[in-house]
């Protein structure tokens, strides 16, 4: 079923494209930050009046960093290698978080400009220990766009 108008996303269903291919379901995707600069102007009017306006400034870059259970998928390790390589020329790709519906319908993107991993770090490894081995993986990007 699809979403109707005034229904929330559910954050139980992403996954990661890589240059528009679908290359991940992820565990989990936090901190996706990106920064503007502030402005402010301060004048004073005619009649004497102090006035501030705030203005938008250049926009920072940003990262996130995203968690999967570490698998034999290859794409996306060879993306990280390339990146953790310092082989940024063919590290830096355009990367989408894509949320989707409970059909696996698209519903929002976080596209993702120029990205490349510039950390990773697994989970805890432990001798007897019944777990998941986890990646997280730290994405640095140059500019976000929200479709």
């Amino acid at each position: 079923m699809a979403l109707k108008p005034g229904d929330s996303l559910t954050t139980n269903n992403f996954g990661i494209q890589i240059d528009g291919v679908m290359v991940e379901y992820l565990q989990e995707v936090s901190s996706l930050v990106v920064e503007q600069d502030v402005i402010e102007s301060k004048q004073v009017t005619s009649s004497g009046k102090h006035v501030i306006a705030k203005l938008p400034g250049a926009q920072k870059s940003g990262e996130c960093t995203v968690t999967r259970g570490a698998t034999q998928e290859t794409e996306f390790s060879d993306w990280i290698k390339k990146s953790v390589e310092g082989d940024i020329g063919s590290a830096r790709k355009n990367a989408t978080i894509v949320m989707m519906d409970s059909q696996q319908n698209p519903v929002k993107r976080y596209h993702m400009r120029n990205a490349w991993c510039s950390k990773v770090e697994i989970s805890s490894l432990k001798a007897g220990d019944a777990a998941a081995l986890t990646e997280q993986i730290t994405i640095t990007f140059e500019e976000l766009v929200i479709e």
